[in-house]
């Protein structure tokens, strides 16, 4: 039973679906925009919040291993560093955006475009 837990399986297993995440999440920190499915969007969305507000702190040692846990590729720890978070440093929050781009042709998949925020 699932009674109580609020984290989306998206029809993978628990590797996969980890790895999917941290892929999508680094992808949208690299190119500041990308096109996927409603659910994915909203369950990435978190992480990424998470991860400018770490990148926000300092520019320490600290932070930078705590992004290169996460993130896939390292220019996404550097982006993630030395743009958004000052980019971001008077924002205390909602760092992303979710625009509703239509149903999808072949299975009609609900499609957005998870951005973030200038």
């Amino acid at each position: 039973m699932r009674h109580r837990n609020k984290n989306k399986i998206l029809d993978r297993k628990r590797g996969p679906r980890q790895l999917m995440l941290r892929n999508l999440a680094s992808s949208l920190i690299m190119y500041e925009k990308v096109q996927t499915t409603k659910a994915k969007a909203v369950a990435v969305r978190p992480l990424v919040e998470k991860l400018i507000t770490a990148a926000k702190g300092e520019n320490s040692l600290t932070a930078r291993r705590t992004l290169a846990a996460f993130l896939l590729h390292k220019k996404a720890v550097l982006k993630s560093l030395e743009v958004l978070a000052p980019r971001y440093s008077e924002r205390a929050g909602g760092y992303t955006r979710i625009v509703k781009l239509g149903n999808r042709q072949g299975d009609g998949a609900e499609m957005v475009q998870l951005e973030l925020v200038q």
